[in-house]
């Protein structure tokens, strides 16, 4: 989806600021650094500049108008006066910076002014990055170059320094989940989503995964054998869990869909109904939360946030839910 200036302006405040004053002034910088974790609009913020910049009737002098043939041609990745670079396999290589070069050292199809943007900057090899350096040192006139990475510390200081560098902040979940509702994601699915990713395009396929909205089920159904007999937790973990849940990132995946729940109940002893992300479970979780104490929850989150460190530590996964369901059982009698 093409984002407008007026959403992205909601989403990175501070770097549209930014931006828009240097259109209006005429001071843009011949490099940029869009640095920031995934997902916090890089990408979507490098196509609304070089339209501002080659758009042939921008509004207030900074806005794209969206409506002219370079603007159309930019969202349609097809303008001959704008190049964008990505990983050849893993890496970025030196011929493809060098083919950057070569083409910039000719005469702008349609206009003087030419651009080009690199993604995943960092993962240009150490041959590219030099000869990315030496085009930055000598920058062509009415050329403009944006670098974007999630990996701030993999660039070299050198380039660093030659590039004015703009800081990406993710998005809050709340803005997350408004955002995620106002383009259509159904109302009980945006909150959970908005706490698991702050990367939108993810947010969307993760609403229509069927493993993910199982796994939402498998979790909830965890919990509420918590409540019963040791043995029924385990034997739950062997019928669903371990059937659904087989890579260490689902394991991951898992662990925070039940740290989600756990704080729900939380929220809910708290009145802070508001924050509640299993909404269709409310009726249930109003009632268990009345039965739990507030240390409990605490202690058993606590147990979730070390099981995740000790996935993280390469711990048998199978053993490590074991563990923790024990753990967690001892805590969930009624108060």
């Amino acid at each position: 989806m093409i984002k407008t200036w007026e959403q992205l302006e909601q989403e990175q405040p501070i770097v549209l600021r930014m931006v828009r004053n240097s259109l209006m002034k005429g001071r843009l910088a011949h490099a940029y650094l869009f640095e920031g974790m995934r997902g916090t609009g890089k990408r979507d913020v490098s196509q609304i500049l070089t339209k501002s910049i080659l758009c042939e009737r921008a509004i207030e002098g900074y806005r794209p108008c969206e409506e002219c043939s370079n603007c159309k041609r930019i969202n349609n990745n097809n303008h001959p006066d704008v190049h964008i670079v990505e990983p050849d396999g893993l890496s970025i290589k030196k011929n493809q910076i060098q083919s950057l070069q070569e083409e910039f050292s000719k005469t702008g199809v349609e206009s003087r002014q030419k651009i080009y943007v690199i993604i995943h900057a960092d993962k240009m090899t150490t041959n590219a990055a030099n000869s990315l350096l030496k085009f930055l040192e000598e920058p062509h006139a009415d050329t403009t170059a944006i670098l974007l990475t999630e990996q701030i510390h993999q660039i070299l200081p050198t380039i660093l320094s030659r590039c004015q560098v703009l800081s990406f902040t993710p998005l809050s979940p709340l803005k997350m989940q408004e955002q995620l509702k106002a383009d259509g994601m159904k109302a009980s699915d945006a909150p959970i989503i908005a706490q698991i990713t702050n990367d939108y395009d993810e947010a969307f396929l993760l609403s229509s995964d069927e493993w993910f909205v199982q796994a939402q089920k498998i979790v909830v159904k965890l919990y509420m054998t918590l409540k019963g007999n040791p043995l029924e937790a385990l034997v739950a973990l062997q019928r669903e869990w371990f059937v659904h849940f087989k890579e260490k990132d689902q394991y991951d995946r898992g662990l925070d869909l039940l740290l989600l729940l756990f704080k729900d109940l939380l929220y809910i002893q708290l009145g802070k109904d508001e924050q509640i992300v299993f909404i269709n479970e409310r009726s249930q979780l109003e009632e268990l939360a009345l039965k739990t104490s507030s240390q409990m929850l605490t202690e058993q989150m606590t147990s979730i946030f070390e099981a995740k460190r000790k996935l993280q530590g390469n711990m048998n996964p199978q053993l490590l839910m074991e563990q923790l369901v024990l753990k967690l059982q001892e805590g969930s009698s009624v108060v």
